[in-house]
């Protein structure tokens, strides 16, 4: 008979009980012991967090960060064969759309931002405006996708998914990626969020907005019965185990520890009543408007989790209307552009604000973005009209961790119709978050498929010119 390892001994021994002691001496000393093979930096790290606040449907650049004045000036004036694109819903007959908002240069680095966005208009000098983002498809399933796996099919890990699995857990009581859901999924569904072929606990775990943030978090039996489960679930495992891969069966070990420990963590994270009347203010969570509300809470949620240690947080928008997506406006644009800034405006530049007297905004990169921008021009001018699928140019913008505050990157035509200069691709933004956690883009790979897979597969480049000088933190 084959010699019993230690760690199987353990996992046997009384019922389990001496696998869950083991387990908790073992989560403890995760600084000492990476819980995933690649959890170690090939770099200096500038960042050590990712908060991605998600706008998903495609928020207008041309109504927000990219101010193009001639379109008022020819508002109205058909586009031409000229500005017809493969990369969004355009025909000749159609005509350029003047913002309906005003735009100003803010702060003191004098970044142009619209009316549409008046708090984070008083953030412009902590901003990194990419203004050339080009992706793949105007359809929000496929750039969802590419927005947040790289590829614009399923079946491939999201960002935050790599992030932990790159880093590993900063707090052996939280997962490595928190998902801040506002009761809506996106386009391309869960699989925006999945660790696909990377172990499955570096999948997002899900926290709401309304009610229970997890479901089950309250403990509904003893810490008897609750081990008496676990030993179960490990025997099934062990037998599993015995007969397939293992590596899948460890993830979901360690799910189980992380489930048993949140029991703990999340309720008193989640719970914001302990923070000062003036904080709660600040992100809106008095408002009268629940959307509002509520996004607010998940915002602020996302600052506790960071300072816990949790390495990647992303927030969804909520959906007021019928569409099919918050931000897809393609009819009242002024309507629903105005209503969608309202619920997100205060909350985001008060997370920036928050992050930053707190001195986490440092090595903390906060990005908003949505999977694509809207045309410049629209059918026919009139009270109601809106934007469509637009991925020829759009803007998004990063602050923290080290990306360039006050700076505006890349540059589309006169009409925010096409990138005029610097193209930027999401793998090159994925590439350059990575280099600021200090990871190597092109050495975060894990083999499957017969091959090397990574985030950026073989594309994407760091854009040095978006980053501080001091690109590195000891």
């Amino acid at each position: 008979m084959p010699l019993m390892s230690r760690r199987r001994w353990l996992q046997n021994a009384s019922a389990g009980f001496g696998w869950l002691a083991f387990a908790d001496l073992a989560a403890r000393s995760a600084a000492a012991a990476p819980e995933s093979p690649a959890a170690l930096a090939h770099h200096l790290a500038r960042a050590r967090h990712v908060i991605f606040c998600f706008m998903d449907g495609g928020p207008s650049h041309v109504d927000s960060l990219d101010y193009r004045p001639l379109l008022t000036k020819h508002q109205g004036q058909a586009i031409g064969q000229q500005a017809v694109s493969k990369l969004s819903q355009s025909s000749a007959n159609r005509v350029w759309f003047g913002s309906p908002w005003e735009f100003r240069q803010r702060g003191e680095s004098g970044l142009w931002v619209s009316d549409l966005f008046p708090h984070l208009a008083r953030c412009a000098d902590d901003l990194c405006v990419v203004k050339s983002m080009v992706g793949r498809q105007p359809l929000h399933g496929q750039q969802n996708l590419l927005l947040h796996t790289g590829r614009v099919t399923g079946g491939a890990p999201s960002l935050g998914s790599w992030v932990s699995y790159g880093l590993g857990s900063d707090n052996h009581d939280l997962p490595g990626y928190v998902l801040l859901n506002n009761d809506w999924i996106p386009n391309g569904g869960f699989e925006n969020f999945s660790a696909a072929f990377l172990p499955a606990n570096h999948s997002a775990t899900v926290l709401r907005a309304k009610g229970m943030p997890v479901d089950n978090i309250q403990p509904s039996d003893t810490l008897a019965i609750q081990r008496r489960k676990l030993a179960l679930l490990r025997d099934q495992d062990t037998e599993f185990a015995a007969a397939t891969n293992s590596s899948p069966v460890e993830a979901a070990i360690r799910n189980y520890e992380t489930a048993f420990r949140m029991q703990a963590a999340v309720p008193h994270l989640a719970e914001v009543t302990q923070e000062t009347a003036a904080t709660q203010q600040a992100y809106g969570l008095n408002s009268s408007n629940d959307y509002q509300r509520y996004y607010a809470l998940q915002c602020l949620r996302a600052r506790r989790l960071v300072e816990a240690g949790v390495r990647f947080v992303e927030i969804t928008c909520p959906l007021t209307h019928a569409n099919n997506s918050p931000w897809d406006q393609h009819g009242q644009l002024r309507q629903h552009h105005s209503e969608n800034a309202l619920i997100t405006d205060q909350a985001v530049a008060a997370l920036i604000q928050d992050l930053k007297q707190r001195g986490l905004l440092d090595d903390t990169i906060v990005l908003w973005g949505g999977e694509m921008g809207r045309t410049p021009h629209t059918p026919a001018i009139n009270d109601n009209c809106g934007r469509d699928h637009h991925v020829n140019g759009y803007s998004i913008f990063l602050a923290g961790g080290g990306f360039r505050g006050g700076y505006a990157y890349g540059a589309t035509d006169d009409f925010g119709n096409a990138v005029a200069e610097n193209p930027v691709e999401i793998h090159d933004i994925h590439a350059t978050i990575l280099h600021q956690l200090g990871l190597d883009h092109e050495r975060l790979a894990v083999r499957f498929g017969g091959r090397d897979v990574s985030l950026t597969d073989v594309h994407g480049r760091v854009i040095g010119d978006l980053l501080e000088r001091d690109t590195a933190r000891g």
